[in-house]
């Protein structure tokens, strides 16, 4: 019966109204009743068990569920593009060549020789390379010392750089298990233990924990811009987060208890110390927080661009306001963190963060560039159960992902008539009102988020979405799926440098096996890589709009 509503040919508008409220009433009846039964089905499953009994089994149904579960708008997204197939050939390393002759006995009398026809084959040796070294050894008797020749870098102990450098690169690079690392190398021959595959992954790498900051220092400063989100990981068994930012050139991985504001504020400054400064820009954050006219007071005249370091700050704090709730302390404290961090002259401090728009991003950068497609994403999570606002709910995506794409071409060509035309289409866009509440609600929150949405019109290099980020979260989730999680902070720190090291090298074109025996081997013929970010960094212009304006 409603599948064919039409609302506008109802012509007494009272009875327009009335109808437009009880199709809405229709979903939030049906909505309760999901969550009710949802609800019911949890009382049961928990009351089975604590009868002995198990829960409901979860068995797939045949057919696909009506009510989408997929939020994904890479179909929206996508567009066709033209590939072409290359030559895998001409990128074959060449190792050897040799002539293949042919049997001159199966040769006519007459043959004549016209040249060789080159094939290429691809293949693998793999054999052990051990090495007996007999070490020089002198003793002088004016000295009274023995002096012993050194093994090359990168020998010392029981392995070689090839084993020291290809663990790492199994472990981290391609995400492989301790186990498995262990029997790949026993199959190969090399006799070794499970607690010496894990020693060479976390022990004296002190080299590559250097390089790890020197490259999360030039990404930072690589661009006025970051992405940044986190994940959930483990630490002895205990839960964590995985904290990424990112941008084109390179990739790094924090791990930290928390993922509150002053967590994501230690990531962007690398776990450098702290510091607090309750100055204007700090009390200016503070302007929507409720907090009493007499606390005000008291941080006003507490105003100055003098630092302090923690525990001076928070005895001042108990001194002077001892009856703060823990919510107020935590956000004054959050609020003098940050405006030190803004007047900090010896590390990069980030302009823009493309991230979500979880509220542990706020304030920490001068502006925000939040993700088309984790706006986009509450549309689909929408179900309604009346066809007219299922086709309400179609059309503003398509009007949705439409304006996307022209924010698309926009950053190909950008223009100030084109930029104010779009914002004037966003406003168009988002005021729509459709008569479903629950999609009007959803619109009016975008319409809120028009600055940071629409940062790009300023910065067209910006990216609109946060899947880099997303992507490097999942290398962690990934390698948290096969490995569980470190065991020890030394385990940790070893995560957190060669995930960054190995996604670094992948955006930089670099072979992150050979990468680890060059360091190794102590050859260095690879540049550093915090080296290659800056010089790629400058190549792609990444803050160009920055510097003209």
């Amino acid at each position: 019966m409603l599948d064919d509503l039409d609302l506008n040919a109802i012509q007494d508008e009272n009875a327009r109204q009335l109808t437009r409220r009880l199709l809405n009433l229709i979903e939030q009846l049906s909505a309760s009743l999901r969550e009710a039964q949802a609800e019911n089905q949890r009382l049961r499953d928990e009351n089975n068990r604590l009868k002995g009994e198990q829960g409901k089994p979860k068995i797939k149904a045949n057919t696909p569920k009506r009510t989408p579960t997929n939020y994904s708008s890479e179909k929206e997204r996508q567009k066709p593009v033209q590939r072409h197939k290359r030559s895998k050939k001409a990128e074959i390393k060449i190792d050897r060549e040799q002539v293949v002759a042919v049997n001159r006995d199966t040769l006519p009398t007459d043959a004549e020789f016209k040249g060789y026809e080159d094939v290429v084959t691809q293949d693998i040796l793999l054999k052990t390379d051990n090495v007996r070294f007999h070490k020089e050894k002198y003793y002088a008797v004016s000295t009274r010392l023995s002096y012993l020749a050194q093994v090359p870098q990168g020998y010392e102990g029981q392995f070689g750089p090839g084993v020291k450098a290809l663990i790492p690169a199994l472990y981290f690079g391609m995400g492989t298990s301790e186990p498995k690392i262990l029997e790949f190398l026993t199959t190969a021959g090399i006799q070794i233990s499970d607690g010496e595959v894990s020693n060479l992954l976390i022990q004296n790498q002190e080299e590559f924990h250097a390089e790890k900051d020197a490259v999360y220092e030039a990404g930072l400063r690589s661009s006025p811009w970051q992405h940044t989100d986190d994940t959930q990981t483990r630490v002895n068994g205990q839960n964590q987060h995985c904290h990424v930012v990112c941008n084109p050139v390179y990739t790094a991985y924090h791990t930290l208890p928390h993922k509150d504001r002053l967590s994501v504020l230690n990531v962007l400054r690398n776990g450098r110390v702290c510091c607090f400064r309750l100055n204007q820009e700090a009390l200016d954050l503070l302007k929507n927080i409720p907090l009493s006219k007499s606390i005000r007071q008291i941080l006003q005249t507490w105003s100055s661009e003098s630092e302090m370091d923690g525990a001076t700050f928070q005895q001042r704090l108990e001194q002077y306001l001892p009856n703060l709730g823990k919510q107020q302390r935590k956000v004054i404290m959050d609020a003098a963190a940050i405006a030190s961090y803004h007047k900090e002259t010896d590390w990069p401090v980030i302009q823009t963060l493309v991230c979500d728009d979880a509220p542990q991003f706020n304030w920490l950068t001068y502006s925000m560039m939040l993700c088309w497609v984790h706006d986009g994403r509450p549309y689909k999570k929408l179900m309604p159960v009346v066809p007219l606002h299922r086709k309400m709910l179609d059309d503003s995506l398509k009007r949705f992902w439409n304006y996307y794409d022209e924010l698309l071409e926009y950053k190909q060509a950008p223009t100030p008539e084109e930029s104010a035309r779009l914002e004037a289409d966003f406003d168009t866009l988002f005021s729509t009102r459709t008569g479903y509440d629950d999609l009007d609600k959803r619109i009016a929150k975008s319409q809120a988020k028009k600055a940071s949405l629409l940062l790009v019109l300023k910065h067209p290099e910006l990216p609109l979405h946060n899947n880099p980020a997303e992507l490097g979260g999942r290398q962690r989730v990934r390698k948290r799926d096969v490995s569980f999680g470190p065991r020890t902070q030394k385990g940790r720190k070893a995560w957190d440098t060669f995930m960054t090291l190995a996604e670094t090298a992948k955006k930089l074109d670099v072979n992150f096996y050979a990468y680890l025996r060059d360091r190794i081997t102590g050859t260095h013929a690879i540049p550093p890589l915090a080296e290659l970010v800056t010089k790629t960094a400058k190549e792609l212009n990444l803050g160009w709009s920055w510097v003209t304006t």
